[in-house]
């Protein structure tokens, strides 16, 4: 049985879009000044900073951590890659390049290694141990002693009585005190565990993450409901 192919509008356009970028990059980088295998160079360079940004961008996203080095990076990339496609629209003149455009394509390595090394060897604190995490943001909980009271037993009734009174109930243990560090801490995993499940988090997740106890997984559930 053959399959029939059937091209993706979305990938052509895709592929279009790229190869006009590519040759935009390449023609500022050769009236930059550098010629050769070093105008090819810089597309390159320019497209792998873009990717691994926005790669990094939904690793953050995922894992609940700040994403403003990774936008600042994608934005960067984004501005080279916009610009040189205006540059070549006619509003400047190839022949005769300004020095200030010089500089920027000259400097572009250094800044495009600096972005793609930070990028790629920033390991995510999600990587870490949660219990290693919680006792670095947060302080050892003691659970406080729940004192009771105690109980009597009641006095045998005669049987003239017919209704004795009820005993009274032992007083409910005092709710744990949770540090809001680890408050905050728990509901970046939360988040985390909705946008990848889509299911809120329950406690035993949480005491499994954490590395608590029950009764503080419970409490600490009930401040992220």
């Amino acid at each position: 049985m053959t399959r029939s192919i059937r091209p993706d509008a979305v990938l052509v356009q895709a592929v279009i879009a790229g190869a006009l970028s590519f040759a935009h990059l390449h023609d500022i980088a050769a009236a930059a000044g550098q010629d050769g295998w070093k105008a090819w160079a810089y597309p390159i360079s320019v497209d792998l900073l873009l990717v691994a940004a926005w790669r990094r961008l939904r690793i953050l996203r995922s894992t609940g951590e700040p994403t403003r080095a990774a936008w600042t990076w994608f934005a960067v990339a984004l501005a080279a890659s916009l610009g040189a496609n205006i540059a070549t629209a006619g509003l400047l003149d190839l022949t005769n390049v300004p020095a200030w455009l010089r500089i920027l394509v000259a400097g572009w390595p250094a800044l495009a290694f600096l972005g793609g090394t930070l990028l790629v060897h920033t390991p995510p604190t999600e990587t870490d141990s949660p219990a290693e995490h919680v006792d670095a943001v947060a302080p050892k909980f003691v659970p406080a002693e729940v004192a009771t009271e105690p109980v009597t037993a009641p006095e045998p009734v005669p049987d003239a009585v017919e209704a004795a009174e009820p005993v009274p109930a032992l007083p409910a243990p005092p709710p744990m005190d949770v540090p809001p560090a680890l408050v905050d801490h728990a509901r970046k995993l939360a988040d985390a565990h909705r946008s990848s499940t889509g299911h809120p988090i329950d406690s035993a997740t949480l005491r499994d993450r954490l590395g608590l106890p029950g009764p503080m997984a419970d409490q600490l559930a009930t401040h992220l409901a």
